[in-house]
């Protein structure tokens, strides 16, 4: 894809012969008549299906529908103040209503970054990817990380499972974007979140860009965050300071996800920004390396997203020197602060899991190998029964080792204990003498529980974050198109 054109560039000769776009243009305003039938038909069976997601079922006798504000879900339990979060130099922030919800929310955001900003990302493995997430690994790839100079969200619309027009409203909207800030289209990273099978109107993002130009600032993350929410209860965002050689440098962060996470990089999407000075390849090493026990560690329902994303960006802007290998001595404090803040925004996402009262962490010990304890921490975390136990406030620890043996994994059923926080529930494949239920009674009922199991093969171990399963999860999910 080309670059934008620079007056130094007019002023070089001409070329022999017109570039691919315009020839691509001129065949397109030939079939226009056509083209453009289609895109009036499409967009107005996806504003209708869109439009119809907004609805409540009518009381009987009522004259009109009644609009379904989702912003006004009860907080959950367990959700965290937004972080005071400061500027982090180089990135600007903008949100605006691009009008894919019909009540009165903020359902755009972009960012932009100076010249000379690194791009990495880690995306969903699903077998029915996005539209924004095709775009942005192409170009993540074709650019190296390279010359990252905007990213836009919109929520409401996933663009997923939508073919060829969802791909062209995604280079619709870079396209826009790029013209706004004088950049080619492929260093516009893109992101959507919403209902799967919805096409993407473009024109509703692309006639917000001017405003959102204007209101760009260092100091909106707290809106940001709001504004790419669907079925989340509380923005969620996360800040740290490190050093780095010396200089101190900002990492700032926001996501979004309440149900559909069980990443294997919910709906979930992630920005974070710093403004040290770090390489692409060093900036994706690290995205790698610190997402498989942050992102790829948390599960609210078991099911992976079509549009899953974490975008990690750095505009070296913090006077801190380039570093350009992610072992570099020099990042020691950063990559533990990296690594806090994902883990931060990770376990934020199962806090506001659809309808959940319980943050459980559960770990597995004694396992042949860390990929093995991870599969059972998984099905633990993923079992429906367990889940609801945890909702009921039973310690079911049968349940539990259903769910370790299901797994199918190398365990000693002999050997097998359970723990409850401190309280011993099972021990050496049996009920423990200790078992009391009065206590057991009393921890289940704190919001935050600890589960380990020890399935005596090994000495390998994997933890896994998770939430309960209640009815609430059921009305969410139930109504969420009604």
């Amino acid at each position: 894809m080309s670059r934008k054109p620079t007056k130094s560039d007019a002023a070089k000769s001409k070329p022999a012969s017109k570039p691919v776009e315009v020839v691509g243009q001129t065949l397109e305003r030939a079939f226009d008549p056509l083209t453009s039938a289609i895109k009036r038909a499409a967009l107005k069976r996806a504003d209708k299906l869109a439009h119809a997601f907004d609805r409540e079922p009518q009381p009987a006798g009522s004259a009109a529908p009644a609009k379904v504000d989702k912003s006004a879900m009860p907080v959950s339990p367990l959700a965290v103040p937004f972080p005071e979060m400061k500027p982090i130099a180089g990135v600007q922030l903008a949100v605006g209503r691009a009008g894919f919800y019909k009540h009165e929310r903020d359902d755009l955001m972009v960012m932009s970054f100076p010249d000379g900003a690194s791009a990495a990302g880690v995306f969903t493995r699903h077998g029915v990817g996005s539209a924004p997430v095709d775009w942005c690994k192409r170009h993540l790839e074709a650019t190296k990380g390279e010359g990252a100079r905007a990213l836009v969200v919109n929520a409401g619309c996933a663009n997923s499972f939508t073919g060829k027009p969802g791909a062209d409203a995604v280079r619709r909207v870079a396209a826009g974007v790029a013209k706004r800030f004088d950049c080619r289209q492929r260093d516009v990273m893109v992101a959507s979140t919403g209902v799967i099978g919805v096409l993407l109107d473009d024109a509703k993002i692309t006639h917000r860009l001017p405003d959102l130009e204007q209101k760009l600032s260092a100091d909106n993350w707290a809106a940001a965050a709001r504004a790419i929410m669907t079925t989340d209860t509380f923005p969620k965002g996360s800040y740290a300071e490190a050093t780095i050689d010396g200089t101190t440098v900002r990492i700032g962060g926001i996501c979004k996800g309440s149900g559909m996470i069980a990443p294997d990089m919910a709906t979930m999407l992630a920005f974070v920004v710093t403004d040290a000075a770090i390489s692409p390849g060093a900036l994706q090493n690290l995205c790698n390396l610190y997402t498989r026990n942050t992102f790829n560690a948390v599960t609210v329902d078991g099911d992976r997203s079509t549009n899953d994303t974490l975008l990690l960006f750095a505009t070296g802007q913090s006077g801190a020197p380039r570093i350009s290998r992610a072992g570099d001595r020099r990042l020691a404090d950063f990559r533990d602060k990296l690594e806090g803040v994902l883990m931060d925004l990770a376990h934020q996402l199962v806090r506001d899991g659809e309808g959940a009262t319980k943050f459980i962490k559960i770990t597995v010990t004694g396992a042949e190998t860390a990929a093995s304890a991870r599969k059972i921490a998984k099905s633990i975390a993923d079992s429906p029964l367990v889940k609801t136990a945890f909702a009921g406030e039973d310690a079911n620890w049968g349940r539990i080792v259903m769910a370790v043996g299901k797994a199918d994994e190398p365990v000693d059923r002999d050997s097998i204990s359970v723990r409850f926080g401190d309280l011993w529930a099972a021990q050496d494949g049996l009920i423990a003498p200790s078992y009391n239920e009065a206590k057991m009674s009393a921890y289940m009922k704190k919001p935050e529980l600890e589960v380990t199991v020890d399935v005596g093969v090994g000495r390998a171990s994997s933890t896994v974050w998770t939430c309960d399963l209640t009815k609430r999860y059921v009305e969410i999910n139930g109504d969420y198109r009604s």
